[in-house]
């Protein structure tokens, strides 16, 4: 059961004098995920701002978060290791680029290797 009076979602919302006034708040769409063979994905490893800690990118994936999450949970399974997806982006912890390249190619996955 929602609340109809729920104020925060309201914020910024200009008073109106009309009665019959329903404030209505638009869903936001999740941009549909391509197929694995469609994506293109860069796999780079990243050391700043992170104590001198290698981490692994997965960069390029075009989808709603609950996709790309499920691809991190996959990895980071599959690897051994801890990481997060948020952003877009895939974040793997240790230098494991060779390791996901292969791994997203054998899933049908267009994975190229950077830096």
């Amino acid at each position: 059961m929602k609340n109809d009076n729920d104020w925060k979602q309201r914020l910024g919302v200009v008073y109106s004098t009309n009665p019959d006034y329903k404030y209505q708040t638009t869903a936001k769409v999740e941009e549909e995920s391509l197929p694995p063979e469609k994506q293109r994905l860069m796999v780079t490893i990243d050391r700043r701002q992170r104590a001198g800690k290698q981490v692994t990118l997965v960069k390029g994936f075009v989808g709603g978060n609950d996709d790309l999450s499920s691809l991190a949970k996959v990895l980071k399974t599959k690897c051994g290791v801890g990481g997060t997806a948020k952003d877009g982006e895939i974040t793997i912890q240790g230098d494991l680029r060779d390791k996901i390249v292969a791994l997203l190619v054998s899933m049908g996955y267009n994975a190229k290797r950077g830096n």
